[in-house]
């Protein structure tokens, strides 16, 4: 999970995680920085932007441009917030998790990691918040990764249930080059979408990899030529998805996961029994009877 903090990234002479001295020039998003209805006041962050983009669609914004959205536990805190908001929003049907055109997230904030010692990690639960994103957000979450994603922005976007990326996206878990190992679950996420070998290669030589192939490769679902293109697309996925009920999408993505989780013996019965349970919902009935008399459904999310 720890980034790029001391590796060569083209294009960035020194590339720290923390940036502060890079002279990357960086466009100033127009997304306001306050949740929109999500409570009863406007809530203000200091490291994201939270907006509704879309009906039903709710985006956060990672927002440390000096810093290329690396990844601190300040940041992780907001970010935690404000996705139990937007999965308990009765309006949100669908969240996506973004950066800026030039890094998604840059990796793990070194100058906060460089200190720690084993006993203060481990006793501290270090980095464990970060798997709140994974356990406790039961909306689909789209990540839309441009620019960097590297050892934590990595991981980041491999928790996320789906990544669209634009082609020249840089991946990688390059911790080999900090003398440690990913530490958000990099291992586990990327062996399972890549394969053990090629997961053996990329995370034992730090090599990064395109996002032309994280497309190739199953990392991503779709990629796309410019960040125009990415957001534009990724936008309506979400809308789409939004547009359904949520009682379903909720009950799909659960059913998705847990094969990631059970054999496949156990996993059937697993989607089975959540598909027996969708017959006692009312959009269940709203559906069919809408696909029957050939009419557009108009769900209750109940």
């Amino acid at each position: 999970m720890y980034g790029a903090a001391a590796i060569r990234i083209p294009s960035l002479r020194s590339a720290t995680l923390c940036a502060s001295r890079t002279r990357i020039p960086f466009q100033p998003s127009t997304l306001p920085r306050v949740v929109r209805s999500y409570s009863s006041a406007p809530t203000t962050y200091s490291y994201l932007e939270v907006s509704e983009p879309r009906p039903g669609v709710g985006q956060v914004t990672l927002s440390r441009p000096k810093a290329l959205n690396a990844l601190s536990t300040p940041l992780i805190t907001e970010l935690n917030s404000v996705l139990q908001s937007l999965s308990t929003s009765p309006t949100i049907g669908a969240i996506i998790l973004t950066g800026s055109p030039k890094a998604f997230a840059a990796g793990a904030d070194i100058k906060e990691m460089a200190p720690l010692t084993f006993s203060s990690a481990y006793t501290n639960s270090f980095i464990e918040s970060w798997s709140d994103l994974t356990t406790t957000v039961k909306k689909p979450i789209l990540a839309a990764v441009s620019g960097y994603a590297l050892g934590g922005g990595c991981e980041l976007a491999l928790m996320c249930d789906l990544i669209y990326c634009t082609t020249g996206a840089t991946f990688g878990q390059p911790e080999i080059k900090l003398g440690t190992v990913p530490g958000a679950g990099g291992s586990q996420r990327l062996t399972r979408a890549v394969g053990k070998s090629k997961a053996m290669e990329l995370i034992l030589t730090g090599k990064f990899f395109s996002g032309e192939e994280a497309e190739k490769w199953g990392v991503a679902a779709r990629a796309f030529a410019t960040h125009e293109e990415l957001m534009a697309s990724v936008l309506d996925t979400a809308e789409t998805i939004a547009s359904y009920s949520k009682v379903a999408v909720m009950a799909a993505k659960e059913v998705v996961n847990k094969s990631q989780d059970l054999a496949l013996r156990d996993g059937v019965e697993y989607e089975r029994r959540v598909f027996h349970s969708l017959f006692g919902s009312e959009d269940q009935k709203i559906g069919m009877k809408a696909f029957a008399e050939k009419q557009k459904p108009e769900w209750k999310h109940k």
